[in-house]
Order: C-alpha cells, then structure tokens, then sequence
C-alpha cells in the first residue's frame, strides 16, 4: 500500500472519532412533554444537523430511544423522581429498570447510553426533603443493577442537582459549601459516585435567578462581560454561570472531591411566558454560551470546561407550568423544530431547522365575526379552551399579550382546535367560532397549526407511544364531545 493510500485510510477510520470528539461537548435535552411530538426520527436529525452529540432523555422514552439506535448520539437516560421509591426498595426492581431501559435499546437498537440520570433535581427545596431518603438508595441499586448487567464501564450513572444543592453564606464563590440539611447526603453520594467513576451533573439557570429577584443585575445573567463584576480574592467574576458553577467547585473541595467531574445537565434560556423570556435575551445568553463551549472555555476554577446540554431542544406544550408559563419555551426551536432565532455555530454554521414536517391543514379557529366580545359566553369558552391547551404566550409580557380582545379570544379557540387535531366540533363554541383559511397571526404572535403524528406514524399505535397516543386521543375525544353536547343543550360553549 501506497503511503497516500495509507493516510488516506487513516484519516477515514480517524474521521468518526474526530466528528465525535468535536460534538461530545456540545449537548441538549430532548423533553417528550408535548401533545403533538416531533417524530423521533425526524428529531435525531434535528440534533445531528446542529451539531449536537449528547442528548438527555428525562425518561426511557421507546419511540426516542429507539431512534437514536445507531445514531451515534451518546444518550443520558433519565429515571423520574416517581421512581425513586420503588427503585430504593428493592435491587431487583432496579435491575429489571436496566434490562428494559439500558440494556435492551444497547443490545437491539444500538443506541449509545451513556449515563442513567436517577432523579430529576431530586433536593429542591420546594420538594421539603420527599426523595432525600430514596434518591441515594436508588442510585446504589441502579449502579449495581449495571454492574450485573455487564455496562459498570459503559453506563456511569448520576443524579442530576439542582444548583440550589450548594450555597455561599458570604456571597461569593470562595464561601461555597453544600446546604446544610443534606450535606452528610450530598458526600456520601459524591463519595459513591467518585468510587464507581461517575459524574456529578448540576443544573444552572441564570434566568431563574434573575426571574426570582427584581434586583438582580441583568447584564450579570449574561456573557458579555458589561456588568460589574464580583471580586473574589484574587478573582474576578463577571457572568453568574462562572460565578455559581465556581461556587460548586468551592464546595466540592471543601469536602474533599477536588477532582470530582461535573457536568451540566441543564442551563438555557426560554423565550416566551415572562417578560424576561424573550427572543432578544435567550439568542444574547445561548450565543454567549456557544462561543464558551467552541473556545473550549471553563471557569477561573476549572479552565477545563465541563461537558454542558443545553434546555431545551424543543418546546413543550404539554410541560406543567407550575413554576411559571415560561417552562413550556425552553426550546432553541419551536414544538415543529422551526428555528426562533440566530445562532452562530462551529465553523460559522446556523441553526438548522427540522425537516419533514408535516402539518394539519392550513385552518384556524377564531371568533365569528358577528361575535360580540361581550357574549356572556366567551369568558367560559376562552377558559375552557386554554384548561385543554397551551394559552401562556398570552400571559404579561409574553408574544400574544398585545392582540386586542377579539384576537385574544381567537388565539385561544384556535390552540383548542390545534391540539384537538382540528377535528369536527372543536371549533363550534356555540356558534361563536368559525373556522378560517386565512393565518390570523400577528406580529411577534404566532397562530400555530399543529404537526400531523397520524401522517408520521408508519404503523398504527404501535407500542408505548401508540399507547400514549391511544390516551391522548381518547382524552381529546371527550373533549370535543362535551363540546357538542353542551352546544345541543345551550351550556356555557
């Protein structure tokens, strides 16, 4: 063999492994909490098209995993916090969790877990201690579940943290230690984690902290270094991601894990349901945090930077909002993987958007034009409308919040009938509504059409998401009779 034929075959083996090591720092999750999802397969081309080689599933989800098969994509699976209990009682639960959710999909389908994530954020503070006694049971069974099943090396597994976990009585990072309340737990976790080479994985969202107090300096929330910076020793600090993820490290080694690696499991910024949420802020914060992870830039404390997944991939319509109507907009995409704004990527590519889509027909539901906005009627309609759909982008501050009333009204009828799969009587508020071939969106509001899964599907209601979707439409189906009904009989629709 020629020596160009040698480099030439050298450089294709290497290729794939350089590909991987250029995507495995950049990731996202994947949420599945929408009513319409993206096909899997059409997702899994969302990320490999943007550059993204990591990807966190908060759930075994079948129809995800089995579309990363083969992917190459290193997948981090999660366990939900409703897990935990059964998980902690009993080794064998845990071990049957792994043949299902890890096991089965390696072995199959190919698809490259990584991780487990057990738990979500299981220390919030909000939660007042309910997973304290069950999160470090479970993840020890979950680690020697993957031990018995031969993945000890491949599969690390973690628990994913809240930021809240730590603290700093002195207002900066040097005074960083964990919360006192779980600070014998969170060592020995640490400790079980270190001893099974595993990672610590921490969520960061500088949005949260300056949603949560009004005098929060917004410039510090971002990367462009005009805020004025907090001074640590010889440290300067001039963004709030460095600042809290320092504030870690400085607890990691106060309690003797210098070496412990962290990832971030979680940090973005959404775009709509608050007035902070906007499209402005999250292209200004994850453009700062992209050109972070292409310099391979880390922190004062840890020039290495961590490996970081981006929240989220897409929107989630679906999503509770108890801690705000902003959690259904985390997406860096819309729900049908459209693009909401810029990005700069490696090499100077943007974003690139989902492919394949399909879509209901192009019709919308809106109020009848004879409609007076003061039928004692449409304050139950409208109410009725969003207890079934998503209406935060009409909250304050949000995209919808300047339609006049006649358009907030429409909005609401027609994310109804969106999500009810447009079918006959959706749109038949007591003759309030009707239906429209022209887009009545305005402005920065968008009037969505929602994504035909029945046109994506390839096999009907085929396993757990068939299941799933059986579900959904059983409950749209209800829906949409009561609907008729109370039509008939003159009730409040």
């Amino acid at each position: 063999m020629g020596i160009h034929a040698a480099i030439f075959w050298l450089l294709l083996f290497l290729y794939p492994f350089h590909e991987a090591l250029l995507a495995g720092a950049l990731g996202c999750n994947w949420g599945t909490r929408s009513s319409h999802p993206l096909p899997g397969d059409i997702v899994v081309r969302l990320l490999k098209d943007n550059g993204f080689g990591q990807v966190k599933l908060f759930e075994a989800d079948p129809k995800a995993l089995r579309a990363l098969g083969r992917s190459g994509i290193e997948v981090m699976v999660g366990i939900p916090n409703e897990f935990l209990a059964p998980l902690a009682s009993s080794v064998t639960v845990a071990e049957q969790w792994v043949t299902q959710n890890v096991s089965a999909y390696i072995s199959r389908y190919g698809v490259n877990i990584t991780h487990v994530a057990v738990g979500n954020e299981p220390f919030l503070k909000t939660y007042k201690g309910m997973f304290q006694r069950t999160t470090f049971p479970a993840l020890q069974n979950i680690q020697a579940a993957l031990i018995k099943a031969g993945l000890g090396r491949q599969v690390k597994a973690t628990v994913p943290l809240n930021a809240d976990v730590y603290e700093t009585k002195n207002g900066l990072p040097s005074g960083g230690d964990f919360r006192s309340d779980i600070l014998d737990l969170m060592i020995a976790i640490i400790q079980f984690l270190q001893d099974n080479g595993g990672t610590l994985t921490i969520n960061i969202y500088p949005f949260l902290s300056l949603n949560a107090d009004p005098n929060f300096p917004v410039d510090y929330a971002f990367f462009s270094g005009s805020a004025a910076p907090v001074v640590d020793g010889s440290i300067t600090y001039s963004n709030a991601f460095e600042a809290n993820y320092d504030t870690l490290i400085w607890a990691l080694e106060k309690n003797g894990f210098e070496s412990m690696p962290v990832i971030v499991g979680e940090i973005g910024w959404p775009t709509d349901g608050d007035p902070n949420a906007n499209l402005d802020y999250a292209r200004k914060f994850n453009q700062g945090l992209f050109n972070r992870i292409m310099k391979r830039q880390g922190t004062p404390k840890r020039p290495t930077p961590p490996d970081i997944y981006f929240f989220g991939l897409i929107d989630e319509d679906a999503k509770s909002i108890q801690p705000g109507n902003f959690e259904r907009h985390w997406g860096i995409f819309y729900y049908d993987g459209t693009v909401k704004y810029p990005l700069v990527l490696e090499n100077g590519q943007g974003l690139v958007p989902a492919k394949g889509v399909k879509y209901l027909s192009k019709q919308w539901c809106v109020l009848s034009p004879g409609t007076s906005i003061t039928d004692p009627g449409i304050a139950d309609s409208v109410n009725y409308a969003c207890q079934y759909a998503d209406c935060t982008s009409l909250g304050y501050g949000s995209s919808c919040n300047e339609l006049d009333a006649r358009s907030n009204i429409s909005y609401a009828l027609n994310q109804f009938y969106q999500v009810a799969d447009q079918q006959k009587g959706s749109c038949s508020f007591s003759n309030l509504s009707v239906t429209t071939n022209i887009d009545p969106s305005q402005g920065r509001c968008k009037f969505e059409i929602m994504i035909d899964v029945g046109k994506h599907e390839k096999s009907v209601n085929s396993g757990a998401e068939g299941s799933a979707r059986i579900r959904w439409n059983a409950v749209v189906a209800m829906v949409v009779s009561a609907v008729l009904l109370s039509s008939t009989s003159s009730a409040f629709l």
